[in-house]
């Protein structure tokens, strides 16, 4: 172990108490951190039963391990799993995560035999106990999740372990690059990375990562719910005006977006408002917060979760479920990206595309650098300055029926062709499965 890790692996678990109290407070807002607290430390009601793990069904005898850590990364990881279970039909799926949203987007994949737990805390005995009770055939990390605990105790015990769909912007460089002792044995110990675009790979490339790939975004592959977006076409014909959103708003930019829609509307001579707005924020906590301030701003909201067989009327409908965006895409006439008006790197506009929404991107687009450069070059989304431009150019777009029609033919088509990831990725991944069925059964036969 180098002296690195060494003091990494002290501070962690030294931090044990800490992450324990931080549980306590997340939980006050969202309960769900408040499950099942022991599997973070690696501590299981019960061990796996060795025979189930043997069946006949399972053409691995052991779990294929995907970790995504958030709702974002749990939306890519049911992409990939689509496709890996249409390759390796009876796998058995252990899924983990580091947020209450990203589990409760999980459960939603599980299948019988599957396993769902916490993503464990990198300390060495934490890790250890994890790997020793699900004894994972491969693991799978989405996009971001690099431990160095984690994978260097799969570098010793054999389990493959990649990065997939990986991104790695220039502030991740730089952070890595700044503790490099640490970080560099980490990323060079992953047995593949599967980067999104050629940036990414060169950066990865640049902190020792082995890049075997690029595939593009995962997210590209995203089949809409036909049912949702159905829904929520038809809520749109019966609106008395133009829908536009606020998409995956983060902290700060709601209060941004009241000023730029009271700006419009004050430059105008007609005070009325044009559309219908409707803001779904990023995450759901914040969704009484939205609501308190919206109502203090003298505006009517309707919550979603109110709704029964049609949005009621109000001056803005409150986006406030899960699992819905495709719902909320298709209500809408154009989209305002959120987390991309305050510099927090962008949220994922390509499901937006997918479900013909066209997009307004603020400045800051560097979590999805590429898809953003990508859907303004083939003009399935704009980019403006500030929040105040965005609204102008939303309320424009959604009131200008052909204008409207020709950018979301645009959106769809832009998601349509840059399709493909899953399947490359899962090629890759098969590949190193049966390497290590291969190798295992060699063992077994050497015993």
């Amino acid at each position: 172990m180098t002296t690195a890790r060494a003091l990494y692996s002290m501070v962690t678990w030294a931090a044990q108490p800490l992450l324990r109290r931080k549980l306590r407070r997340r939980a006050a807002a969202e309960p769900g951190y408040a499950v099942a607290v022991g599997e973070r430390f690696g501590r299981y009601p019960q061990p796996i039963d060795s025979l189930v793990l043997h069946s006949s069904t399972d053409p691995l005898g052991q779990f294929v391990w995907i970790h995504a850590v958030s709702l974002g990364e749990t939306r890519a990881a049911a992409i990939l799993l689509t496709e890996l279970r249409a390759q390796l039909p009876g796998m058995r799926l252990l899924l983990t995560h580091g947020t209450a949203t990203g589990r409760a987007e999980g459960e939603k994949l599980l299948q019988a035999g599957d396993v769902q737990v916490w993503q464990p805390w990198d300390t060495q005995g934490a890790v250890l106990r994890f790997l020793r009770q699900f004894r994972p055939a491969i693991g799978i990390l989405m996009e971001t999740e690099v431990w160095p605990n984690l994978v260097a105790a799969c570098r010793q015990r054999g389990v493959p372990l990649v990065l997939a769909n990986a991104r790695f912007n220039e502030h991740s460089l730089r952070k890595a690059r700044r503790v490099s002792p640490l970080a560099r044995p980490a990323y060079a110990a992953l047995t593949a990375v599967y980067a999104q675009t050629e940036d990414d790979a060169e950066r990865l490339h640049a902190i020792g990562a082995q890049v075997h790939g690029v595939f593009g975004n995962l997210k590209f592959d995203v089949v809409p719910d036909a049912a949702q977006l159905e829904l929520g076409r038809a809520w749109r014909v019966q609106a008395l005006r133009p829908v536009a959103m606020l998409a995956s708003s983060r902290e700060g930019e709601e209060a941004l977006w009241l000023e730029a829609v009271r700006a419009w509307i004050t430059s105008r001579a007609d005070a009325a408002q044009p559309v219908q707005w409707l803001v779904v924020p990023r995450h759901p906590q914040r969704f009484d917060e939205v609501q308190q301030l919206l109502q203090g701003a003298g505006l009517t909201v309707s919550r979603r979760s109110t709704w029964s067989l049609q949005p009621e009327p109000a001056d803005v409908w409150l986006g406030d479920s899960l699992g819905e965006m495709s719902l909320y895409y298709g209500m809408a006439d154009v989209a305002l990206l959120g987390g991309s008006f305050a510099p927090l790197g962008g949220q994922n506009l390509i499901e937006a595309a997918a479900c013909g929404c066209p997009v307004v991107l603020g400045p800051h687009t560097f979590n999805f650098a590429e898809a953003a450069e990508l859907a303004c070059a083939a003009r399935a989304a704009q980019r403006v300055p500030d929040l105040t431009a965005g609204v102008a150019q939303a309320m424009q777009l959604a009131r200008d029926p052909a204008q409207q029609a020709a950018a979301s033919e645009r959106a769809a088509r832009f998601a349509r062709q840059h399709r493909g990831a899953a399947r490359a990725t899962v090629r890759e991944l098969l590949q190193l499965v049966r390497q290590r069925t291969v190798g295992r059964h060699e063992e077994d036969v050497d015993a």
